[in-house]
């Protein structure tokens, strides 16, 4: 397709659907005036560091070879919620929630965007944002070493002995592969602890709120 068509099809000026998502893409992740650089690379590192486990959970309900490889808690759901459409949703709504650390650096936590029904256009107070990620980073740290530490004392979070086929305790390449894609969860609490510090410190130091 030619140039000429292209503006004929979108319309002059006008960037085609391709053109439209990268600058999307590019404005959610692009840090305000006066974000270290330190701090927009801790903030971007947040979803990275939680999406090797979500891929994890996603492969061991479609890889043949790691079917029944992870302890999801399927067993607990209710009978009308399909096990593969829950760790679907959970990986997505786990990466989604990560993605909100970006926020600590880019526009859109700092005036509402436009999608943002009646608030769209106004200045985030800074508590609102500096609350929950203060609660989050804690209660993640938390959550993620406690985790960690009952996973390598054989236990659960229970104080249970581990369940048969849990991957830690398969060996070989799984196990490996496992810890791979879990470990990074422990940065999970501390970056977005660092990244909300600084989104404190710089919204204090604007005096824009």
């Amino acid at each position: 397709m030619t140039t000429q068509t292209m503006e004929r099809t979108h319309g002059h000026g006008t960037p085609p659907p391709a053109g439209r998502l990268r600058a999307g893409w590019a404005a959610a992740h692009a840090p305000v005036a006066g974000v270290p650089r330190w701090v927009r690379n801790a903030a971007l590192a947040v979803p990275l560091v939680v999406l090797p486990s979500s891929l994890w959970r996603i492969a061991t309900e479609y890889v043949p070879s790691l079917t029944g490889s992870a302890d999801t808690g399927s067993g607990d759901l209710p009978g009308w919620l399909p096990g593969k459409v829950y760790i679907i949703f959970l990986s997505v709504f786990s990466e989604l929630v990560a993605f909100t650390a970006v926020g600590l650096i880019a526009a859109w936590g700092e005036v509402f965007p436009r999608w943002v029904p009646v608030l769209r256009g106004r200045r985030v107070p800074p508590l609102a944002a500096v609350v929950p990620a203060t609660i989050g980073a804690v209660l993640l740290t938390a959550m993620w070493t406690t985790a960690f530490a009952a996973d390598f004392a054989g236990v659960t979070l229970q104080g249970e002995p581990t369940p048969s086929g849990y991957p830690g305790e398969a060996g070989g390449w799984k196990s490996a592969v496992y810890y791979v894609c879990y470990t990074p969860l422990l940065l999970w609490g501390p970056l977005l602890g660092l990244v909300t510090v600084a989104y404190w410190r710089r919204r204090r130091a604007g005096r824009r709120w």
